[in-house]
């Protein structure tokens, strides 16, 4: 299905690209989220006529975004979670976990954009994890995990 992206898509395009992508992406991911709308003579035209303004919030998105990631550099976050004598936990943390604990701190991050390359923390320790507030922004944040009996 041919598509025209309304805003930026890690590993598919940016702001006003015609992309060919599978139906089910579109249908069920893209279009939904308001991410791109079908590529058709009308959507196009719409699109044009509304170009400017697009740019235009996608840029204020990018500097929130880079605003926030200024906060979010180099801070530090504790979780706290039962483990074993080993250091093993029982459980796990997911990106889940250090987007509440963010928030906590009066950060407001969703889960999405947390990223944890090595999989879930799953032993007390410190990590260091990147959390991705816009596509273009990456800010690198310490998670230190915590055992508790």
């Amino acid at each position: 299905m041919q598509v025209i992206l309304m805003d930026k898509v890690v590993n598919l395009g940016n702001l006003g690209d015609v992309v060919k992508v599978k139906d089910g992406y579109a249908r069920n991911y893209l279009i939904p989220h308001g991410f791109a709308k079908r590529a058709n003579a009308e959507n196009i035209k719409v699109f044009e006529a509304k170009r400017a303004e697009l740019e235009r919030i996608a840029g204020e998105k990018l500097v929130a975004a880079q605003v926030k990631a200024g906060k979010l550099e180099g801070l530090k976050v504790e979780i706290a979670r039962k483990a074993g004598v080993d250091g093993r936990l029982f459980g796990s943390v997911s990106p889940a976990d250090v987007a509440d604990a963010l928030t906590a701190q009066g950060i407001e991050i969703e889960k999405s954009a947390v990223r944890m390359p090595q999989g879930l923390l799953k032993t007390i320790g410190e990590f260091v994890l990147e959390v991705s507030p816009h596509a273009y922004v990456v800010a690198r944040v310490t998670v230190v995990v915590i055992g508790e009996q």
